[in-house]
C-alpha cells in the first residue's frame, strides 16, 4: 500500500535559490543603469529571500494576517495592530538591508537603481510588507518641504534598525511612515476631503475627520491631508506625541482585502488629533505629490517583482515535470508560454529600473522624463500584472490553484498595485494633464523613443502611430479624456520597446517588438512567432 504514496513527477521545492544572480534581467539592468557596484549586496539579499525559512515566513505572514486590538486588558483605548512574528522578521530584514531609504541615506551614482533592486527582491517573495517600506522611502522628499520636521524625522527613517514599538519618538532611533489621503466620500478626488485642521496656536494643528484607506496604521507617523481655510494642506501626524502620550488615532477596522493579507489597511478617525504642517497652507497636494510619485514607481517595481516570482515558479515547474513523453518545457506550446511570460517580466524589470535611474540624475531632462514616464509605466505595467500571474499559475495546473504554492497568493497581490496610488483612469488622466501642462515631459519621453528608431520597422511604425495619437488628443483637449487609456498604452509600449532595444539582449528586444508591437501580435500569452529565439528567452526564466 505504501507504494501509492511515493511522489513521482512533481517539481522539488524552489528554495535556497539566489533570487538576484538567477534573475539575469535584473542583474543586467542593475549594471546597465549604473548600480553594478551593489551586486554583492544584492546577491546577499537574493540568497536571503530565496531561503526556505524566509519563504516560510512570507507564507506565515499571510496565513496569519494582522489583528486589530482596540483596547488593552484594563479597558484603555490603544488602537494597536498585532502581527505574526514572521511579518516582523520580514520587515526587519528589509529595513536592515536598506530596501526603504538607502538611496537617500547613501546617495550617489546608481543609488536609486540599487535601492529599487533591493526593494524588488524583498517584494518578490513577500508583497504586503513592501507597503510601509515604500511609504517610508517616499516620505523623505516630501518632508523636504519643512526643513525642521525633516531634521527631526528623516534621520530616523534612515535607520537600519526595525523597531515596531509605539513609544515616545524621542526614545526611538528609527521610524516607519504611512500615508492617509482618501476619504469615503471622495476617494481619488482628495479635494473633496472633509477632514479639517485648526491652528492650535502653538506650532501644531488639531485634525478632525476620517480616512477611508490608511495603510500600515501601526506606523510611527503619517502624512495626512486636511482642509485649512487656505485649502487642502499636508500634515505630519505621529502615533505617539513627544513626551509619550498617545495621539488620537482611532482605528475603526482593518480592511478585509482580496489580497495583500499581511499588510494592515484600515479606516481611521481623527478627533482633535495633533499634527504639524508640512509645506505651505493650501498646497497639500503639491507637498505630498512627490511621495505619491515615489510610491507609484514602487507599484511598478512591485509588479515587476511579482512577475519575476510568477515566471520563475512557472519555469521551475515545467522544467521538472514531464507529460506526454517529455519535459513540459520541451513542448513547443509551453516553450512559447514561458518565453512570453519572461518577455513581460523583462519589459517590466528593465523599464522599472530605467525609471529608477531617472531619479539618480539631477538634471532638468531627467526630471521632465520621470514626470510623465513614471505615470505611463505605472498605468501599463501594473495593469499587466494580474493576467500575467494567472497565466503563470496555469502553468502549474491544479497545483498553481492551491494555497500551498505561492502563485495563488501572487494572483491576489497583483491587482492592488494597479489600484493603489491612482487607479487606471486617474493615472491616464494625469498623463494627459502632464502632457498639457508640462510639455517638456512629453518632449523628454519622445527623445527616449526616438533614440531607438531605425532598428525595427514595427517599433518605428508604433512610434509614428503614437505620435499621431498624441497629436489627435492635443488637437481637441475636450475630447482627449476619451483617448486617455489609448494614449497611455501606446506610450507605455513604445517606452518599453525603446528601453529593451537600447539595453536588453537582442533575442529579448526582437521578441518584444514582434509580440507586442508587430502587426500579428496576439491578445494572449504564448502565441509567439516560432522563428524567434524562444529557447534563449526561456533560458533567462
Amino acid at each position: 500500500m505504501t507504494s501509492t504514496h511515493e511522489v513521482l513527477n512533481q517539481a522539488p521545492p524552489r528554495v535556497d535559490v539566489d533570487e538576484f544572480t538567477t534573475n539575469r534581467a535584473l542583474v543586467e539592468a542593475v549594471g546597465a543603469f549604473g548600480a553594478g557596484w551593489a551586486a554583492d549586496d544584492l546577491a546577499a539579499i537574493g540568497a536571503l529571500v530565496g531561503r526556505a525559512d524566509f519563504q516560510r515566513d512570507a507564507e506565515l505572514a499571510n496565513t496569519n494576517p494582522p489583528v486589530f486590538r482596540s483596547h488593552d486588558r484594563w479597558g484603555d483605548r490603544v488602537d494597536e495592530v498585532e502581527f505574526h512574528p514572521a511579518y516582523h522578521r520580514v520587515m526587519g530584514a528589509a529595513i536592515a538591508h536598506g530596501a526603504h531609504t538607502s538611496c537617500w541615506s547613501h546617495p550617489g551614482p546608481g543609488a536609486h537603481v540599487a535601492r529599487a533592486a533591493s526593494f524588488m527582491l524583498f517584494a518578490q517573495v513577500e508583497a504586503g510588507h513592501a507597503c510601509p517600506v515604500s511609504m517610508t522611502h517616499a516620505v523623505v522628499p516630501a518632508l523636504a518641504a519643512s526643513p525642521a520636521l525633516a531634521a527631526d524625522w528623516v534621520p530616523r527613517t534612515f535607520s537600519r534598525v526595525y523597531d515596531p514599538g509605539l513609544r515616545n519618538p524621542a526614545t526611538k532611533a528609527s521610524a516607519i511612515f504611512g500615508m492617509a489621503m482618501t476619504e469615503k466620500q471622495g476617494g481619488s478626488d482628495v479635494r473633496a476631503n472633509t477632514t479639517r485642521a485648526v491652528d492650535a496656536g502653538d506650532g501644531t494643528f488639531r485634525l478632525t475627520g476620517h480616512k477611508w484607506f490608511c495603510s500600515a496604521p501601526q506606523s510611527d507617523a503619517f502624512l495626512v491631508l486636511a482642509q485649512l481655510p487656505e485649502g487642502l494642506s499636508c500634515f505630519l501626524v505621529p502615533r505617539v506625541l513627544p513626551g509619550g502620550e498617545r495621539n488620537v488615532f482611532r482605528i475603526q477596522r482593518l480592511k478585509d482585502k482580496l489580497g495583500n493579507k499581511s499588510n494592515a489597511s484600515s479606516e481611521i478617525e481623527l478627533e482633535q488629533t495633533v499634527g504639524w504642517l508640512v509645506g505651505e497652507p493650501g498646497r497639500g497636494v503639491r507637498t505630498i505629490i512627490e511621495m505619491v510619485a515615489q510610491t507609484r514607481l514602487d507599484c511598478v517595481l512591485g509588479t515587476a517583482a511579482g512577475m519575476r516570482q510568477s515566471v520563475a515558479e512557472a519555469a521551475w515547474h515545467v522544467r521538472h515535470r514531464a507529460a506526454f513523453g517529455r519535459t513540459l518545457v520541451d513542448h513547443p506550446a509551453m516553450t512559447a508560454v514561458i518565453a512570453d511570460l519572461q518577455l513581460e517580466a523583462e519589459a517590466a524589470t528593465w523599464t522599472g529600473l530605467r525609471l529608477a535611474s531617472a531619479y539618480d540624475a539631477d538634471d532638468a531632462e531627467s526630471a521632465a522624463f520621470r514626470r510623465l514616464a513614471v505615470a505611463v509605466g505605472k498605468y501599463w505595467i501594473c495593469k499587466r500584472g494580474p493576467n500575467h500571474a494567472y497565466e503563470a499559475l496555469e502553468c502549474l495546473g491544479g497545483n498553481g490553484y492551491t494555497e500551498t504554492f505561492p502563485l495563488a497568493r501572487r494572483y491576489r497581490e497583483q491587482p492592488v498595485l494597479a489600484v493603489w496610488e491612482g487607479s487606471g483612469n486617474v493615472i491616464a488622466l494625469d498623463v494627459l494633464r502632464a502632457i498639457a501642462r508640462e510639455p517638456d515631459s512629453l518632449e523628454a519621453v519622445d527623445r527616449e523613443l526616438a533614440s531607438a528608431l531605425g532598428e525595427h520597422a514595427a517599433y518605428d511604425a508604433h512610434v509614428a502611430a503614437t505620435r499621431r495619437l498624441l497629436a489627435r488628443a492635443a488637437a481637441d483637449p475636450d475630447a482627449a479624456p476619451a483617448l486617455a487609456r489609448r494614449v497611455c498604452e501606446s506610450l507605455a509600449l513604445a517606452l518599453q520597446g525603446a528601453v529593451l532595444i537600447a539595453r536588453a539582449p537582442a533575442p529579448v528586444a526582437d521578441a518584444f517588438v514582434s509580440a507586442r508591437l508587430g502587426a500579428d501580435r496576439s491578445l494572449e500569452y504564448g502565441a509567439l512567432e516560432p522563428s524567434l529565439d524562444l529557447a534563449a528567452i526561456v533560458a533567462r526564466a
